[in-house]
């Protein structure tokens, strides 16, 4: 076996990370029968590992060949955690886990005789593309996801349109990575649960305010000129999570003529800014009599009391409901989770556009 060690040089300290060949044969992660989960790293010259993140470990065992297993409590919760190893005290991501796009890695804890609808099924797929595009927002080419739905290019006929935005500290890669959006919406698309959609995935790493903009002059505009799909507000829908709900808040009031169906995901304005709910009331009351006549379908998601943005989110619900705007209220538990936004992302395409 080959290994090697690589020297980082972090504000004048050496830190020690360990890699491995790609030869290397081990099974990273896996869910055991009582429902504990169990990962696996090898570093062969590490004097401690650990595991850090949504769970950790109550057994570590370290092979001599330097396999490190860590295997957590059992009868962990149905759900999606993040997690991260520390090795001699520095941070390392799982080499072996795919969902690393954004630096976090993730992995779902499910029961081994279960297949969920964010599970890769044996179904038609669609086609998840990655799409260039200039901003006049940022000067500058960007970057997005679109999935379109099986049979999109053996038809003529136009589709609808849902932009789904991801969190802070994430990027275009978050849903349909992290957020299995594909397989959700191929699983829902072949049990005819859906309406034939384009979905579009953008990168909101960028200021709310600057999104928004690029969003509604640039993103759209771009979709509508290459996309077999309606142009007009009743076939667009807007949702996000997160950041993505509050770049959600901001788009759908600089341009509330252009969505039909919205929702905000775990998300709401901040309390603690002065100024930020006078600033929003004034904006809501404006866009209010737009709004009454756009918006088809409104609601708020969060993951119940333990979601860090349920004050903010019911907050900011408040402001929309004192100017007439109706809109549903979900709070499914799970905290502020991809675990329930896919959920969220799941309930929402079967209400959309019908």
């Amino acid at each position: 076996m080959k290994r090697f060690t690589l020297l980082v040089f972090f504000h004048g300290i050496a830190l020690t990370m360990y890699a491995q060949t790609p030869t290397t044969n081990y099974i990273p992660f896996e869910v055991n029968a009582d429902s504990s989960a169990t990962f696996r790293l090898l570093a062969p010259d590490a004097k401690t590992v650990a595991l850090e993140g949504d769970v950790k470990a109550e057994k570590t065992e370290h092979s001599s060949e330097g396999l490190w297993t860590m295997t957590t409590a059992p009868h962990l919760n149905q759900s999606v955690y993040r997690y991260f190893f520390i090795v001699d005290g520095v941070k390392v991501n799982d080499p072996k886990n795919p969902m690393v796009a954004d630096f976090r890695p993730m992995v779902d804890i499910v029961p081994k005789d279960q297949t969920l609808f964010w599970q890769q099924k044996d179904v038609p797929h669609g086609l998840l593309s990655i799409v260039y595009y200039y901003s006049k927002a940022t000067n500058s080419t960007r970057r997005m996801f679109v999935w379109t739905p099986p049979g999109y290019f053996a038809s003529n006929n136009k589709m609808p349109v849902l932009y789904l935005l991801h969190g802070g500290g994430d990027n275009d890669t978050n849903w349909p990575g992290q957020g299995k959006a594909g397989w959700i919406l191929d699983n829902l698309s072949a049990e005819g649960k859906i309406v034939p959609m384009v979905v579009v995935m953008p990168d909101g790493s960028i200021p709310v305010e600057t999104f928004a903009s690029d969003l509604g002059n640039n993103i759209i505009p771009y979709v509508e000129a290459n996309f077999r799909v309606w142009h007009d507000t009743p076939h667009r829908a807007l949702a996000g999570l997160s950041m993505g709900g509050i770049e959600t808040l901001e788009t759908l009031l600089k341009f509330p003529d252009k969505f039909a169906y919205v929702n905000v995901m775990s998300s709401g304005w901040f309390g603690n800014k002065p100024g930020t709910y006078e600033k929003y009331d004034a904006l809501v009351k404006a866009a209010a009599p737009t709004l009454n006549k756009t918006v088809k379908y409104f609601i708020f998601t969060t993951g119940g009391v333990s979601d860090i943005a349920d004050k903010n989110n019911d907050l900011t619900k408040a402001v929309f409901d004192k100017y007439g705007i109706k809109s549903d209220l979900s709070k499914r538990e799970g905290g502020h989770s991809m675990y329930v936004w896919r959920q969220n992302l799941y309930e929402f395409t079967q209400k959309i556009f019908k």
